[in-house]
């Protein structure tokens, strides 16, 4: 499998049939995406979370803007988003967790999401 075509990178808003299709390709209901909170982008789709950080990191992201969520487009709204991946253990940037612990980090995350994804948070 070519990781890279099979993840989407975008700062542009997807589809909610963009987003359906990545949700069927990977886990039939959930999509894992990776958010880079400074360039505003978005990195959709993947087995791990890792995939979409490494391919990110490829095209110049930086590590410490790089955060992890799944979304459940299917879900209510308010459980659409679910802020925990292991990429977000980061004890250096006081994350011990693979939820986003940080208030203002995890709503950057949704703000991104929300902007570039047909999601209700």
């Amino acid at each position: 499998m070519d990781i890279e075509s099979d993840i989407l990178i975008t700062h542009e808003l997807i589809s909610s049939s963009t987003l359906q299709k990545y949700c069927e390709k990977w886990f039939g209901n959930m999509v894992k995406v990776v958010v880079d909170i400074d360039k505003e982008e978005i990195a959709l789709g993947g087995s791990l979370h890792a995939d979409a950080e490494s391919l990110l990191l490829e095209k110049g992201s930086v590590q410490k803007n790089l955060w992890g969520a799944n979304i459940y487009p299917e879900n209510k709204s308010g459980n659409q988003i679910e802020y925990t991946a292991l990429i977000n253990i980061r004890p250096y940037q006081d994350n011990i967790s693979m939820y986003i612990q940080d208030d203002i980090v995890r709503n950057k995350v949704y703000n991104i999401i929300k902007k570039l994804m047909p999601v209700e948070g």
